[in-house]
């Protein structure tokens, strides 16, 4: 082998909301293009994260992102339909990657060698570049959905169990877009 590995990173967002879909992405990044100020999405502003998640689409070897649906969520469970979003990710990528490090202690199943690292969002700049992307591009759906499903104010949270988020699913009562199978939208359907 020549050159670097290929080491795609990978990570999601969206697996705490009470609504929306859960997302994945997966990155491999240039070394000869290095991207400073790569951190866990969490710890950057959403204009840092903005920014940055174009930085890495413009730099990196190659990246996806992908979704696994409300649907799927309720049908299989927030940590599979998270793992399946992941394995999604990994197998769309154009390039293929040699080694695969997930953020987390579990791993989505694929044909390349994969570790799970624990905190790797905030210790490995590949799943940090990940992580953005994930973030950004959940948050860009939920502001979507949120004309689709006014009242509820997805825009704002996310899907997230705010405050505002459960007086809302409380008034109106769940939509298309809520988990039923979390705790607030399954009780708030009694």
């Amino acid at each position: 082998m020549s050159g670097p590995a290929r080491i795609a990173g990978v990570d999601e967002a969206g697996r705490g909301p009470l609504a929306g879909p859960v997302t994945a992405a997966a990155v491999i990044l240039d070394p000869a293009r290095p991207i400073p100020g790569l951190v866990d999405s969490k710890r950057l502003t959403p204009d840092q994260r903005e920014t940055l998640d174009q930085e890495i689409r413009d730099k990196a070897l190659a990246f996806t992102v992908a979704f696994a649906t409300v649907e799927e969520i309720d049908r299989i469970n927030i940590l599979q339909a998270s793992l399946l979003a992941m394995q999604r990710a990994v197998e769309h990528l154009d390039v293929p990657p040699q080694q695969v490090l997930v953020d987390g202690n579990r791993c989505p199943r694929l044909p390349y060698s994969v570790a799970a690292v624990v905190k790797g969002d905030t210790t490995v700049a590949v799943i940090s570049a990940a992580s953005i992307l994930a973030k950004v591009a959940r948050d860009r759906e939920m502001q979507a959905l949120d004309a689709k499903f006014p009242g509820y104010g997805f825009a704002r949270h996310k899907g997230y169990p705010t405050r505002a988020h459960l007086a809302a699913l409380r008034e109106l009562g769940p939509c298309a877009l809520h988990r039923r199978s979390f705790r607030p939208v399954r009780e708030s359907l009694c």
